[in-house]
């Protein structure tokens, strides 16, 4: 019986070692080497502070920054934790809504979103990513035509000329990779750093 177990525990060992521990280190070792930046999460930092990262939005609220996609992320109530709660922005509960075209609470949602880009932004036709939130609920990046929307409410509220902050936005639109994958897109952090170095006219 001894001739049988031996061989398979030596194996179990052999390929827990090899694929628990040898395959993930090196893996690493090479992300670290080859691709630090990205394998560290691609944090963003200004002045020795990190910031927050090129892959996960996050809110901002004021006027004077250009605002990304909503978010339809969850949270456990701390009043109750068999429920969820709205929690907008939450990186470690990344997720869409789930909710489908008839859900009631999918309407209300995108009408107070319609509602509030247009006292932000003015009339006008509204982007659609301006109201809707993204399959992971942490989407960095907004579209084009909803960060040149936005570019006139930002202008005014921070004193700026209006065609410099649209030209702004339009040398941080990233192409697809390629000409052809992917969509043009603005990542909205990288974005409103760049807005803070603005001087003022």
């Amino acid at each position: 019986m001894l001739k049988q177990i031996r061989p398979a525990v030596v194996l179990l060992v052999l390929l827990s070692a090899l694929t628990g521990l040898a395959y993930p280190l090196a893996v690493t070792a090479i992300a670290q080497l080859a691709f630090p930046k990205q394998a560290n999460g691609s944090l963003i930092e200004r002045n020795g502070v990190v910031v927050g990262s090129a892959l996960i939005g996050q809110a901002f609220a004021d006027a004077r920054y250009f605002h990304p996609r909503p978010s339809a992320t969850t949270d456990a109530d701390p009043n109750d934790s068999t429920k969820i709660v709205d929690a907008p922005y939450n990186a470690a509960g990344s997720a869409g809504s789930n909710l489908g075209p008839t859900s009631q609470k999918l309407v209300d949602r995108v009408k107070a979103a319609v509602a509030a880009w247009r006292t932000q932004a003015g009339p006008g036709l509204v982007p659609a990513d301006a109201v809707t939130t993204s399959a992971s609920g942490l989407d960095p990046d907004i579209s084009p035509k909803n960060a040149l929307a936005q570019a006139s409410s930002v202008a005014k509220a921070r004193g700026l000329d209006e065609g410099k902050v649209r030209r702004l936005v339009e040398s941080t639109v990233q192409r697809p990779a390629f000409g052809l994958i992917g969509e043009p897109k603005v990542n909205v952090l990288m974005l409103n750093l760049a807005l803070d170095e603005m001087k003022s006219p």
